[in-house]
C-alpha cells in the first residue's frame, strides 16, 4: 500500500489517522508541525502527505508551497477545521489535490487517499515508460555527422519551426524526430506518427484531418483525426513524399492557416501542433515530376535536416553495438554480452544496405546465436546481410 506522511499539530487527529491508515494496510509517518513535516520530506519518500492548513510558524499553505516545486508526484491532500472556499480553491490552485474539512469523513478520506495513490503510481508508471521510450529513441553516435545533427537539434527543438528530414531508409529518421519533440517545449504533450507511404490514398485525408459520423459508408460514429491528436504537441509525418496531391493540399492549409477540417465536416477545428516531415525520396525530384507540390515543401522545410546512412559513419559501430547489445540483452532478460575488437572490425566491413535498422537485427541475431560472447567469426558466419561486404 502506500507511505503516507501526515502533518498535523494536533496529536489527537495524528494518532487518530495513524490508527485509521495503518489498519487499511498504510505506512504511516507523523509529524506535529510543517517544519518537521518538511524535514520528514527530505529524508524520505511518499505517496500522498495529508497535510493541516493552520499550523504554528509555517502553515499548511506555505508547506504546499514548497513541495509542488521540490516533491512534484506527490499527491498533496489538505485538511482543516478552518478552511472555507476561498481557502479550498487557493490550496487546488496552488496544486493540492483535493481539500477535506474537519471533522473528517473516513469514507471520503479514505477514497481521497486511493484515488491519490493511484494517480501518483500512475506518474511514476509514465515517467519509468518515457525513460524506456527515451532509450530505445536514443540518438547515439559521435562522429562528425551525429554531432552537427544533435548540435541542430539543440538549436532549434525549443523553437516551432518546422522541421524536413532526409535520408535512406532505416537511418533513424524517427529517432531525430523524437529528439526534438523530447527536447521541445511540447514534450509533455503527445508525439503522433503517421506513416503517410502506408495509408490508402483514398484513406489519408480521414487519418489526418478525422470525419464526421456519416462522411463515408463506413464512418459510424465522429473520428478525431492525427492533427486534433497531437494537439499541444508534434504530429510527425513520416514518408510525406509518398502522400497524394490532394492530401498535400490540405496538410499545406493546416501549416498556413493552423486549421483543419474533419471529412464531412462544415466547420474548421483551429489546430496547435508542430509538424516534423521526413522522407527517403529527393523532393526536389519529386517537385519537377508534378508528384509534389512546391510550396508545401517549402513550408515544411524551414529546418533542414539529413540523417547520413550507417555506411557514412562506420566510426559509430562501437556506440551502436554496445547501445543495442544493452539494449536486447535487457529486452531479453539475459547477461549483457561482450564483443570484441575484431569483431567491430568485421562489422565495419559490411555493407549496410538497410542502414541502423538493419544493424540491430544482426546484433539481435549474433546475440541468439552466439555462446558467451561475440567473436570475429561470429560475425563472418552469421551476420553477412543480403548486400554482402562491400
Amino acid at each position: 500500500m502506500s507511505k503516507i506522511l501526515v502533518v498535523d499539530d494536533e496529536r489527537s487527529i495524528r494518532n487518530t489517522l495513524k490508527e485509521i491508515l495503518e489498519y487499511e494496510k498504510h505506512e504511516v509517518v507523523l509529524a506535529e508541525d510543517g517544519i518537521q513535516g518538511l524535514d520528514m520530506l527530505n529524508k524520505d519518500s511518499f505517496e500522498v502527505l495529508l497535510l493541516d492548513i493552520k499550523m504554528p510558524e509555517i502553515d499548511g499553505i506555505e508547506v504546499l508551497e514548497k513541495v509542488v516545486v521540490d516533491y512534484p508526484e506527490m499527491q498533496v491532500v489538505m485538511i482543516s477545521g478552518h478552511g472555507n472556499v476561498d481557502t479550498a480553491v487557493k490550496a487546488v490552485k496552488i496544486g493540492a489535490y483535493d481539500f477535506i474539512e474537519k471533522p473528517l469523513d473516513l469514507n471520503r478520506l479514505l477514497l481521497t487517499i486511493r484515488n491519490a495513490t493511484d494517480r501518483t503510481q500512475l506518474i511514476n508508471e509514465t515517467k519509468t515508460l518515457r525513460k524506456k521510450i527515451s532509450k530505445k529513441y536514443d540518438l547515439i553516435g559521435e562522429s562528425e555527422a551525429i554531432t552537427q545533427i544533435k548540435q541542430m537539434i539543440d538549436r532549434v527543438a525549443t523553437t516551432d519551426a518546422r522541421v524536413l528530414i532526409t535520408g535512406k531508409n532505416g537511418t533513424g529518421k524517427e529517432v531525430v524526430a523524437r529528439w526534438i519533440h523530447g527536447n521541445s517545449n511540447r514534450s509533455n504533450a503527445p508525439f503522433v506518427e503517421v506513416n503517410c507511404a502506408a495509408i490508402p490514398s483514398e484513406l489519408i485525408e480521414s487519418e489526418l484531418f478525422g470525419h464526421e459520423k456519416g462522411a463515408f459508408t463506413s464512418a459510424i460514429k465522429q473520428r478525431k483525426g492525427k492533427f486534433e491528436q497531437a494537439e499541444k504537441g508534434t504530429i510527425f509525418l513520416d514518408e510525406i513524399g509518398d502522400m497524394s496531391l490532394s492530401a498535400q493540399a490540405k496538410v499545406l492549409r493546416a501549416l498556413q492557416e493552423n486549421k483543419i477540417s474533419r471529412v464531412g465536416a462544415d466547420k474548421d477545428i483551429n489546430v496547435d501542433v508542430r509538424v516534423v516531415a521526413a522522407t527517403n525520396k529527393n523532393l526536389v525530384e519529386e517537385i519537377k515530376a508534378n508528384r509534389f507540390r512546391e510550396d508545401l515543401y517549402h513550408r515544411l522545410s524551414v529546418i533542414l535536416i539529413h540523417v547520413p546512412s550507417l555506411n557514412d559513419r562506420l566510426d559509430d559501430i562501437p556506440l551502436l553495438a554496445e547501445h543495442f547489445i544493452s539494449q536486447i540483452c535487457e529486452e531479453y532478460g539475459s547477461p549483457k554480452v561482450e564483443i570484441t575488437e575484431d569483431a567491430l572490425a568485421e562489422l565495419s566491413k559490411i555493407n549496410w544496405t538497410g542502414n541502423i535498422r538493419e544493424f540491430r537485427n544482426v546484433i539481435e541475431r549474433l546475440l541468439i546465436l552466439c555462446e558467451d560472447r561475440i567473436e570475429k567469426d561470429d560475425v563472418t558466419k552469421f551476420a553477412q546481410p543480403i548486400g554482402g561486404k562491400s
